[in-house]
């Protein structure tokens, strides 16, 4: 709500505000190389990720494609999805995909909404887990993980640049808000859905696509894998195009550059980001060990981008009344305090210093 507001209200990305915002010249060029620096990292991992995701999905169906050459390996998929992921971002014209995509993934989020009430959970425990979660030392990565998929930290540059486009007027705020609401409502069940479905998978281990379609047998029978695989496959492939534009966004707005998307060093930064996704993806890293530390990744990123949203939105000379009343500051910092909690955690665990 907070990045819709700024783009909306400021007609400036994120990127752009701290920037322009940041007066001393040696603060703003360390903010740039810092906020620089977190998104390639964090969108080259999570690209990495999407490849990933959607190999794991076209495998289930085609089997392993990986081959050899001298000492290197290769997955042919990886590299597929790389160049499809490149043709649809080098021309532009991505929409009408995308929209398929889009339909693709609702039917996975449908399939596992319905599969989570066939599987008839405890809706007291789910109600317990919802406003008492339980962790341990030992899955703390995994929370972290979560949250780094649910507020992936690019998608706060994304959106700033994105409601820009859409709305241009402080009246559209408020079909800004209805649509955030909306989203974040229907993710979230869906979200909770996919948990609840994997749960209900007891007698095997989880180790890649096609065990995790065995959630989907109540509802589709053998061609489980079929659904989930096309779903993986749609979801992958559109965040696969939507990490490197982030990128792209974030680094001209932090480099005064033109965003436009056929300018030359727009496309370099969406192509950098889009070779090392294809790259690591490709060379035989296991799919579920990338996922997980491109989530994990996003997660410890969360807190950097959310400190500068939060100090942005209190600017009145970028938002004027629209700037953060006491109750949305509140809101935030609480869930700013929480993060940054989780990544702190994160980090001790990763080194094992308790």
């Amino acid at each position: 709500e907070m990045s819709a507001r700024l783009g909306i209200i400021s007609q400036k990305g994120l990127s752009e505000s701290i920037r322009s915002e940041i007066t001393n010249p040696i603060l703003r060029t360390l903010a740039i190389i810092l906020i620089l620096s977190a998104i390639v990292i964090g969108n080259a991992a999570y690209e990495a990720g999407n490849i990933s995701g959607s190999v794991l999905g076209l495998e289930s169906i085609f089997g392993n494609t990986t081959v050899e050459i001298g000492v290197f390996k290769l997955n042919i998929l990886s590299i597929l999805i790389g160049l499809i992921a490149f043709l649809l971002l080098f021309i532009g014209n991505y929409k009408l995909l995308e929209k398929a995509l889009i339909a693709l993934v609702i039917v996975m989020s449908l399939a596992f909404l319905i599969t989570a009430m066939l599987t008839k959970p405890d809706l007291t425990e789910i109600f317990k887990g919802l406003f008492t979660p339980k962790f341990s030392e030992d899955n703390i990565l995994t929370v972290m993980a979560l949250v780094g998929t649910t507020v992936v930290p690019y998608n706060l540059f994304l959106h700033a640049f994105l409601v820009k486009e859409k709305w241009r007027k402080t009246s559209d705020l408020k079909y800004a808000q209805k649509d955030t609401i909306v989203a974040v409502v229907l993710g979230g069940v869906v979200s909770m859905s996919i948990i609840i479905s994997a749960a209900s998978i007891k007698t095997i281990e989880v180790s890649n696509a096609a065990d995790l379609a065995k959630g989907l047998e109540p509802l589709f029978g053998n061609y489980a894998s079929y659904f989930l695989s096309l779903g993986l496959f749609a979801a992958g492939i559109t965040s696969s195009i939507t990490a490197p534009l982030a990128a792209a966004y974030v680094a001209s707005g932090c480099l005064g550059w033109s965003s436009n998307m056929k300018s030359k060093r727009f496309r370099m930064v969406w192509i950098f980001i889009l070779g090392l996704g294809v790259l690591c993806s490709s060379i035989g890293f296991k799919s579920i060990e990338i996922i997980k530390f491109a989530q994990v990744a996003n997660g410890l990123l969360l807190p950097v981008i959310a400190g500068f949203l939060l100090w942005i939105m209190n600017k009145s000379k970028v938002l004027g009344r629209y700037r953060n009343s006491v109750v949305q500051n509140v809101i935030g910092f609480i869930i700013f305090g929480i993060a940054l909690f989780l990544g702190a955690k994160s980090i001790l665990k990763v080194f094992e210093v308790f």
